[in-house]
């Protein structure tokens, strides 16, 4: 049987409330993707064993540190091991990430400082998926 997945994407981009919000970023045109056959979909977070909702995280000098101080980098990691054997795993080479996320923004995320400030950077996921051949597009340019 031929795989016709194309995709991996955020899950919060398909209405799953994943974010640490505990709520979702839905876009009709990615959750389509997936009830198409197109896609699959992942939360780096999730992955990483982190709870929803839970304290926001930005990442601050190439590390992943939530507003209470705590550095979460190793969950972060974990989650985007994860998402990366899962793309490998179904030969996939194209990823639709939640632009801003620490784990999954593409072109810009939040500045560690937790003053809603953006500076251009990827997230690590983002980053690791890249290391791996694997092309990132932003939610925000789908």
């Amino acid at each position: 049987m031929e795989n016709n997945i194309e995709y991996i994407v955020s899950a919060c981009l398909c209405g799953e409330k994943c974010r640490y919000d505990g709520k979702s970023s839905l876009s009709q045109n990615v959750k389509k993707l997936v009830d198409d056959g197109r896609a699959i979909m992942a939360c780096p977070e999730i992955e990483g064993k982190l709870s929803v909702p839970r304290h926001p995280c930005e990442i601050s000098r190439s590390r992943i540190i939530n507003d209470h101080g705590e550095d979460m980098t190793e969950n972060f990691m974990e989650g985007a091991r994860k998402v990366l054997e899962l793309a490998e795993k179904h030969n996939i080479k194209k990823a639709i990430l939640k632009e801003k996320s620490p784990s999954c923004g593409s072109k810009f995320v939040y500045d560690g400082t937790f003053s809603r400030k953006l500076v251009k950077g990827q997230g690590i996921t983002t980053k690791l998926l890249r290391e791996h051949g694997i092309e990132v597009i932003s939610d925000e340019d789908f």
